[in-house]
C-alpha cells in the first residue's frame, strides 16, 4: 500500500480522532500535516499491512500527546481513553467547504430550499407555508434538490455509509474534485 493510499483512506478519520481531543482546527491541520511526515518517514518500519490503522493512530495519539507536553498543558491522560474509538462526527463539518460550493451549482430558488431545509434544519412544512406553496410540491423539490446535490457529490467523492443510509466519512476522488 503506498502512502497516498493510506493516507487518503485514513485522513478524514485521524482528523476526527484529533478534533476529539484538540479543539483549534489550525492546530488540528499542523498536527494532520505532523502525522503525515511521520507516517512517511516511518512507514518502512511497518510489519504488517493489516496493521495500518493501529499504527496510525499510535502515531496521532503520540502527537497529541506531545503537543500538550510542548504547550504546557500537559494532562495526565489515561491510555485507554485516548485510543481511538469510532466516534459519532458530523461530516458536514468536514464537507462544508465543499457543500456551499455544491449549492452555489444548483438554481437559485432551488439552492434556498436546500439552504434552508438540509442545512438551517427548517420543517418542509413551515417552509412551504412561508413560501406559499402546497406542502406535497415543496416536498418534491427537497427529493429533487437532494437527488442534483447527490450527483454533484458523487462526482467529486466517495462515500462511505452506514447501515441506515447516512453519510459517514467521505475521501476526495484524486483530480477530479477542486472543491474539497
Amino acid at each position: 500500500m503506498t502512502l497516498e493510499e493510506i493516507w487518503s483512506s485514513y485522513r478524514s478519520r485521524l482528523k476526527t480522532f484529533l478534533y476529539s481531543k484538540i479543539s483549534n482546527p489550525v492546530d488540528v491541520d499542523d498536527l494532520l500535516q505532523e502525522i503525515l511526515i511521520k507516517t512517511h518517514n516511518n512507514i518502512h518500519t511497518l510489519k504488517k499491512e493489516e496493521s495500518i490503522k493501529s499504527w496510525l493512530f499510535q502515531i496521532a495519539n503520540r502527537t497529541t500527546i506531545d503537543f500538550y507536553r510542548k504547550k504546557k498543558h500537559f494532562i495526565e491522560i489515561d491510555p485507554d481513553k485516548v485510543w481511538y474509538s469510532e466516534n459519532k462526527y458530523d461530516v458536514k463539518t468536514d464537507l462544508s467547504r465543499c457543500i456551499e460550493a455544491f449549492f452555489n451549482e444548483l438554481p437559485e430558488a432551488l439552492s434556498d430550499l436546500m439552504r434552508a431545509i438540509e442545512l438551517e434544519g427548517k420543517s418542509q412544512k413551515a417552509y412551504a407555508h412561508e413560501m406559499g406553496i402546497s406542502y406535497s410540491t415543496l416536498k418534491s423539490q427537497v427529493q429533487k434538490g437532494r437527488s442534483e446535490l447527490k450527483k454533484l457529490f458523487e462526482k467529486c467523492c466517495d462515500y462511505e455509509l452506514d447501515k441506515q443510509g447516512n453519510l459517514i466519512d467521505f475521501t476526495p476522488k484524486a483530480n477530479k474534485c477542486k472543491k474539497c
